[in-house]
């Protein structure tokens, strides 16, 4: 290892100005505070930090190989960290929104987000172990998220994303999904209005879902073992694979695929708009024109009894 090379240590310190600790490489920082001054960590290589606190504006862009424990970002050192590669946070309270954008090689592991507002977008390659968010726009068009234990409310939330895995979440969140594509969800629940609209290969396994014309404009919609819960006017124009273990409030429009379920509340199907005969819908109970209205049923529509 050349001098160059060597790990320094820096103790309690409190440092202000503008880049501070600017192209700083092979640094072990612990119990500072980086207050005013924009950019202190700015190009930075090969740094561990422990017990830090950032209350200032953008502490690390243009960095790599970062290791952040127990650390916080106060509310004004936001757009914290953009443009880093390979970076571990663990043990972190971020108060500050617009946190980390277009990083690559990203693994937060229990982060609180208290303002997570415009947070994690654009990023490639990102781990999210019990990771707390507030706030909209959460993880809009990253690549290549594995997520678990995350709780997230938020609207908006991942917009855009691509190849995402999600287990074991709550998330409570308006929009959620759109756009996004090549997403598998295990174990979770959601809650929110208008969820998934024009995905491609949305996956929803063993989920418990609640919300307004949900799932609609989806390509390749899968759900298996999920329930829905006060889920109206959902799967319109979806390609649709559902095994629901629950009734259904309304079903509207699905325009190719099989549907499951304990029961349907409505099942509206408008010939003039979709072909209803695409769709198979599989029932326990079949809808009763009395008490559970179905309306524009075509006669090539599959209404089978379950078991039968």
């Amino acid at each position: 290892m050349g001098e160059k090379d060597k790990i320094k240590e820096i103790r309690q310190e409190y440092l202000t100005g503008e880049r501070a600790l600017f192209g700083c490489e092979s640094l072990r920082i612990f119990y500072s505070i980086f207050d005013e001054g924009e950019s202190p960590l700015k190009e930075s290589r090969n740094i561990d930090l422990v017990n830090c606190m950032f209350r200032w504006k953008y502490p690390l862009w243009y960095s790599s190989n970062i290791k952040a424990i127990d650390c916080t970002w106060f509310e004004m050192a936001r757009a914290g960290v953009w443009y880093t590669e390979n970076m571990t946070v663990q043990d972190a309270v971020i108060e500050a929104p617009k946190n980390f954008r277009h990083c690559r090689g990203l693994r937060l592991e229990d982060v609180t987000f208290s303002n997570a507002a415009e947070t994690l977008w654009s990023c490639m390659d990102i781990t999210l172990e019990d990771v707390t968010a507030h706030g909209d726009y959460f993880a809009m068009n990253c690549e290549n998220v594995k997520a678990d234990g995350l709780t997230l409310v938020g609207n908006y939330s991942f917009d855009g994303v691509k190849n995402a895995e999600i287990r074991n979440a709550k998330l409570i969140t308006k929009d959620a999904f759109w756009n996004s594509e090549n997403v598998t969800v295990y174990d979770s629940f959601i809650s929110g209005e208008y969820l998934g609209w024009n995905a491609k290969n949305l996956t929803l396994v063993d989920c418990i879902i609640e919300s307004l014309q949900g799932m609609c404009y989806v390509e390749n919609l899968v759900m298996k073992n999920c329930k829905l819960i006060n889920t109206t006017l959902a799967f319109e124009y979806s390609s649709v694979e559902a095994d629901i273990t629950s009734k259904i409030d309304s079903v509207f429009n699905p325009t190719s695929g099989i549907i499951r379920a304990e029961k349907i509340g409505e099942l509206i199907l408008e010939k003039d708009r979709i072909d209803p005969g695409k769709t198979r819908i599989i029932c326990r109970e079949v809808p009763d024109k009395e008490t559970n209205k179905v309306v524009n049923v075509n006669t090539r529509m599959v209404l089978e009894r379950a078991g039968q």
